[in-house]
């Protein structure tokens, strides 16, 4: 077989980057080349999104670039993940676009038989066919040198939010052995990395045999050698209160919850399909700071959901003033295909009224974020380093505190991995910074 150059670019969520990983670790061992230059691939692969509107734009945007930068004779482009299961027939059937291939996020290890038969017969090929069983558990993802590794410990949906579409572009819900998830943080450890992320659609909806998910980020804290473990995303509907107690114990367990509120009014939510109310969503944030004062929250937000009125989008902006989130990720509702809010509810708030939300949604968390790292002006904060140069110096030195904030060092001998305690003594609302008060491991 001729060995084959491939491109791969990653768009979107922290799963896709980790499919990614399962890509090019299912293709090299067929013998494909990754290249970092487009120019010279003979394969293209964009692994994409489809939560929003935008990213679609962008995916086709890329994929006429991609034509363009091209220096090679024939050059295959395929498209990957949640929006290749999406638009299939869209994709395959714009003749301006030109995609020759398409695999959706169940379908990787077919992959190397839809680039072969592609390039047999010079015909489009796809597969988007969605699992019940597959977790890729027997795929050890080819990761880049780093402090941090995603873990994807389950794969699919069953929540069906409204608005959301990844239940019909990743399938249900299926959990990876315990056991294999362990075997697979001692090999990250052995190699070097010192934290580990673990991914889920819901990953309190993890469950395999016994085990749950407390029962499951126990074992990984129990692994010799991981110093931090991070998890993302949980469902408010359903957090374990056990869990919560865990993380209180451990150390190596980050004091940091990602928690999407994603609106503030109880009838929003409902029509949402979250399945909790505001109430409940407040009663969460005092039962986890009972146990973990000092936690971070972070939040999803989406303005002008189909139906919010201006009174309702104002309980919104309440629970944002009333929890003080560390950082929220903010959205102005946008229509997908084939979700089910697309077929029951007209996209009735206009595209100013939503811009209008999100303005003051993002004032007031610029000012809360602000707020809160300012508090921590002159405190001392364990931090985990991340890498040595940022984007304003190549010697200044990127950590993150264990909530989740960047705190950038001026140069010194600190390594990627290393834990170490710093003297907050400047904030923004992103980032802060500080001076090392320990220079050695701990």
């Amino acid at each position: 077989m001729t060995q084959r150059l491939v491109y791969l670019e990653t768009y979107g969520c922290q799963m896709n980057e980790y499919d990614s990983e399962l890509v090019r670790t299912i293709l090299k061992q067929h013998s494909y080349q990754f290249v970092d230059d487009l120019s010279q691939a003979d394969v293209v692969m964009l692994n994409t999104c489809s939560v929003r509107d935008n990213a679609n734009r962008k995916i086709y945007n890329r994929v006429h670039q991609v034509r363009q930068l091209s220096r090679r004779p024939r050059v295959y482009v395929g498209i990957l993940g949640c929006m290749a299961t999406n638009f299939r027939k869209q994709l395959l059937d714009d003749h301006k676009l030109k995609i020759d291939f398409i695999a959706g996020p169940d379908s990787y290890k077919q992959l190397p038989r839809l680039i072969e038969d592609l390039c047999d017969t010079g015909e489009k090929r796809f597969d988007v066919t969605l699992s019940e069983l597959e977790t890729y558990s027997d795929v050890y993802p080819t990761r880049a040198e780093g402090v941090n590794a995603w873990i994807a410990i389950m794969r699919g949906c069953n929540n069906y939010c409204t608005f959301c579409v990844v239940p019909f572009t990743r399938g249900r819900e299926r959990s990876r052995d315990p056991e294999n998830i362990v075997e697979e943080v001692k090999r990250l450890v052995a190699a070097g990395f010192s934290q580990v992320t673990l991914l889920g659609q819901n990953v309190n909806s993890y469950r395999y045999d016994e085990y749950d998910f407390a029962a499951l980020v126990k074992m990984v804290s129990d692994v010799p050698g991981v110093k931090r473990i991070r998890f993302t995303s949980p469902h408010p509907k359903d957090f374990p209160m056990h869990l919560l107690k865990l993380m209180a114990e451990r150390d190596n367990i980050c004091k940091q919850i990602h928690l999407p509120l994603q609106a503030g009014n109880s009838r929003v939510l409902d029509k949402m399909n979250r399945t909790y109310s505001k109430e409940e969503f407040l009663q969460l944030v005092d039962a986890i700071r009972k146990l973990m004062p000092s936690v971070s929250l972070t939040t999803d937000i989406i303005v002008g959901f189909p139906t919010e009125t201006a009174e309702e989008f104002l309980d919104t902006v309440d629970v944002v003033n009333r929890v003080r989130f560390e950082a929220a990720f903010i959205f102005k509702y946008s229509e997908r295909p084939n979700t089910l809010a697309s077929r029951r509810f007209p996209d009735d708030v206009s595209e100013a009224e939503k811009k209008r939300r999100i303005m003051i949604l993002n004032s007031l968390q610029d000012s809360i974020s602000l707020s809160e790292h300012q508090k921590l002006m002159g405190t001392t904060q364990r931090v985990l380093v991340e890498k040595v140069g940022t984007k304003k110096s190549l010697t200044e030195i990127q950590t993150r505190t264990d909530g989740g904030v960047i705190v950038i060092l001026p140069p010194g001998k600190q390594k990627p991995g290393e834990i170490l305690d710093v003297c907050i003594t400047d904030a923004t609302r992103n980032v802060m910074k500080g001076e090392a008060l320990v220079t050695t491991p701990a």
